[in-house]
């Protein structure tokens, strides 16, 4: 391995590369990774930086993201098959169908969305800032896509707003199930159950804190308990278990481990570096489009 980061990191300077590796990426990526994180903030900091070449240590509509946020830049997916399962559950079509389902209502999609689909929304949200957000819309009414759980979350704490709801989900967050949550609690009784807002509203019953990943791992580091079950992907229990060796760890459940964003390695990052290939394309008038709800979005404080 020691030989593989020393190639990629000569490569990074040659080529003027960086590299963003996803919270759910195996942890050995983070020893090349320039900037380690969630989705949305990993495609802003690559914006600031004068690279000339993006990899993107995670799943093709984070790409894409980081693709639309600085279309100057050459963006390459190491793992061409790392796609999102939850992204993949609604397209272009399907988004279209929904609006005209119930047209004239204003239309809020996850940042877990491809490009295509963020074109035909009127506002983004990420898991940190999604109450936040359709607070300030101030609705009556609105549509959410593709996260139904992400939705349910949202309505739990939007009162006087009616979300409704796409059918889709996150089938690694589906498996954190309340049989799972109550026989691991069984076994660590003084463990505080922090759950990411995809799962299930059943599950999130469960929890004692309820946030993105980013928000989850701020709750270890500023919380003075020794004892937590990480209610979302392994990637995140594992980079807590290397940052905070004074605090014990446990996943909820084996299951909570996402197979396609495990796709990528270490030897996918050098090849694509080596050979550029796997450049993500989004056409000019398409970046446009998706931008606009993520600018949207950006600009409520």
């Amino acid at each position: 391995m020691k030989t593989l980061i020393e190639k990629i990191n000569k490569l990074k300077k040659e080529k003027n590369a960086i590299i963003l590796a996803h919270c759910y990426q195996k942890p050995e990526i983070d020893f090349v990774a320039d900037f380690v994180g969630d989705s949305l903030k990993l495609s802003q900091e690559a914006a600031k930086t004068n690279a000339d070449i993006i990899v993107f240590a995670g799943v093709y509509f984070m790409a894409q993201t980081a693709k639309t946020l600085s279309p100057e830049k050459k963006v390459l997916l190491p793992n061409v098959h790392s796609g999102c399962l939850m992204a993949d559950m609604v397209n272009k079509e399907q988004i279209i169908e929904f609006k005209k389902q119930h047209p004239g209502v204003t239309t809020v999609c996850y940042i877990n969305t491809t490009a295509e689909v963020k074109a035909e929304c009127d506002i983004c949200v990420t898991s940190s800032n999604a109450i936040r957000v359709v607070r300030a819309l101030n609705k009556d009414k609105i549509l959410f896509l593709p996260d139904a759980n992400l939705g349910r979350w949202i309505e739990k704490n939007c009162k006087g707003t009616e979300v409704i709801k796409y059918a889709g989900c996150c089938p690694t967050h589906m498996d954190i199930t309340v049989s799972e949550l109550e026989k691991i609690k069984k076994e660590y009784p003084n463990g505080v159950i922090l759950m990411h807002p995809e799962c299930s509203e059943e599950s999130l019953e469960a929890a004692d804190f309820i946030g993105s990943t980013t928000e989850i791992m701020d709750y270890v580091k500023n919380s003075k308990e020794k004892e937590f079950i990480i209610a979302t992907e392994l990637g995140v229990m594992q980079r807590l278990v290397r940052d905070y060796p004074d605090k014990n760890f446990y996943l909820a459940t084996p299951k909570a481990v996402c197979p396609n964003m495990k796709k990528n390695n270490l030897e996918d990052i050098l090849h694509v570096l080596e050979t550029e290939e796997n450049e993500i394309i989004v056409e000019d008038t398409l970046i446009e489009k998706s931008l606009l709800p993520i600018r949207r979005m950006l600009e409520i404080k």
